[in-house]
């Protein structure tokens, strides 16, 4: 695997469970460890060879920076680290609800501003991650693709409520299938099974399906009915979720609630900043 090349120190502001989940991917693809600064108050280390401060370097101006924390926390130290960026800084937020124009008001310094929003699955290379930017700057923009793809799949949009949007499909969606998961797992269980095997089985057959559905041309709506033979077992099955639409109906209004708080965040940042 390519060694990941990075332009000048790269930090990171904090490293919870997301961040976390990207820099253990970018150290496994071989990125220079010896560039990157974590920031974090605790101090905990994360990995041999990676810096850790409980504040702001003194001795460099980063040319990445990641910002990883709560975003409820952007303005404890916005203040401090927008004195300490230049024009060239690259500036990646992952943070969830906090609009572009939000980040441009609290670092004004940066030319490339770029919104993030990765999922956990990133950490075996198999994430999503969506781009936003309103930036020109190719150079810039492709060193954040490089970084991403390595994540997994990246998909960059245009429209920031988009965006937006999918990142409560992406980023918060595989909590909903965890849980889904888990209601497959305890059902089994219900049903007879013993409930370590059931939950061994169904993590089993999700990661079967999903990599059958990414790999097919046929819809995931075809496949179900592909599965189901009239008047078998799984028809049976399918004839509960599909009655007066109730999965459907749920997972909407599942995402539905997401993005309202998610609407809700950005407009807390806009008024705090």
């Amino acid at each position: 695997m390519t060694t990941l090349q990075l332009p000048g120190p790269f930090w990171l502001v904090g490293c919870g469970n997301m961040a976390g989940a990207m820099l253990e991917r970018w150290l496994a693809c071989g990125i220079e460890r010896n560039r990157i600064t974590v920031i974090r108050p605790s101090g905990k280390a994360v990995a041999e060879g990676v810096r850790v401060l409980t504040s702001f370097p003194e001795d460099e101006v980063p040319a990445l920076v990641m910002l990883g924390t709560k975003p409820q926390k952007i303005d404890e130290y916005s203040f401090t680290l927008a004195g300490i960026l230049d024009p060239q800084t690259v500036l990646v937020s992952i943070l969830a609800g906090i609009e572009l124009a939000s980040l441009r008001e609290r670092f004004p310094a940066p030319r490339t501003v770029v919104k993030a929003m990765p999922n956990t699955p990133v950490k075996l290379g198999k994430g999503v991650t969506n781009l936003f930017s309103d930036s020109s700057d190719g150079e810039s923009l492709g060193l954040v693709e490089q970084l991403m793809r390595s994540l997994g799949a990246v998909e960059w949009f245009e429209d920031e409520r988009q965006f937006q949007a999918a990142g409560i499909l992406t980023g918060a969606g595989p909590a909903f299938l965890f849980r889904f998961i888990d209601a497959l797992a305890e059902a089994g269980a219900a049903i007879g099974l013993p409930p370590e095997q059931a939950a061994r089985l169904a993590s089993a057959m999700v990661e079967g399906a999903g990599s059958l559905a990414a790999s097919e041309a046929e819809t995931p709506a075809a496949l179900a009915d592909r599965v189901a033979s009239p008047g078998g077992t799984t028809r049976a099955g399918l004839n509960v979720l599909d009655a007066d639409e109730a999965l459907k109906v749920l997972v909407r209004r599942t995402l539905e609630a997401g993005l309202a708080r998610s609407r809700e965040m950005a407009e807390e940042a806009r008024r705090s900043s």
